[in-house]
């Protein structure tokens, strides 16, 4: 109980049943452990990916009135996109509550993006269980505190695939070249990934349900880089020119009297 009081005040949540966290931290694997069937997160995580789409198409709404619904959509795409739920969860050090299989324990399974962005999921749709939609609500505000203050520059990118040719093409004729580098999860459930290479570099990944979403947030993430770059590039101080030594005179340079 003591793991899962400190796990609670991580959250900022007190469960009034504990054993809905319990369900919520329970990895599918345990069940190849049991010979009786046993309960675990999946469905909790369901309603938990339905919260948390509905909080932060909410919030999103009502902090950025300008923007159209395409912006939104994919402001919306980089917040809960494998990764980002993946680095909430280890924020939360939620690998450390997890219930998991001997199996999934020898493989680092603790640590997987996937089973951490899983149970970010379902330890939020165990909150809504457990203490309705503001208790919900509450929690999702704070662990996206951060990921909002980061939005403005996200969201004022309405096209960054456009954006991204435009600024490569500045200084190359060679446009963007995407490439799918993996597809993931059940048919119902793909996680794409996607890489932008530009003469032979690869600037950067990207990640989203859909090809196009991963595309778009390769894109995005392409476009920050190169910015940081141009940046650090402007902060360093000018190379101070070496004035050329005078060759030395040779008699037969003197003019003569």
């Amino acid at each position: 109980m003591g793991a899962l009081n400190e796990l609670q005040s991580r959250l900022g949540y007190k469960f009034r049943d504990t054993s809905l966290l319990k369900l919520a931290l329970t990895h599918p694997s345990i069940t190849q452990d049991q010979t009786a069937t046993r309960q675990h997160n999946q469905r909790l995580e369901f309603l938990g990916d339905a919260v948390l789409q509905l909080i932060l198409t909410l919030a999103l709404y009502e902090r950025f009135p300008a923007l159209e619904e395409g912006p939104l959509t994919k402001a919306r795409a980089q917040m809960v996109n494998r990764n980002a739920l993946a680095a909430h969860g280890r924020k939360l050090e939620l690998g450390n509550y997890l219930i998991v299989s001997r199996g999934e324990e020898l493989h680092g399974g603790r640590s997987r993006s996937s089973a951490l962005a899983d149970a970010l999921e379902a330890v939020l749709g165990a909150v809504f269980m457990d203490g309705g939609f503001d208790a919900a609500q509450r929690m999702v505000l704070a662990q996206f505190a951060e990921s909002f203050t980061e939005l403005p520059q996200v969201v004022s990118i309405s096209n960054p695939k456009g954006e991204l040719q435009e600024w490569l093409q500045a200084s190359s004729t060679e446009a963007p070249h995407y490439l799918m580098v993996s597809a993931t999860g059940p048919d119902h459930d793909r996680e794409f990934e996607c890489t932008v290479l530009h003469e032979g570099r690869e600037l950067a990944r990207g990640q989203g349900k859909s090809k196009k979403v991963a595309e778009t947030s390769a894109a995005m993430a392409a476009l920050e880089l190169l910015k940081q770059e141009q940046g650090d590039k402007a902060a360093k101080p000018p190379r101070r020119k070496r004035k050329p030594h005078a060759p030395a005179k040779t008699p037969s340079d003197e003019k003569s009297v």
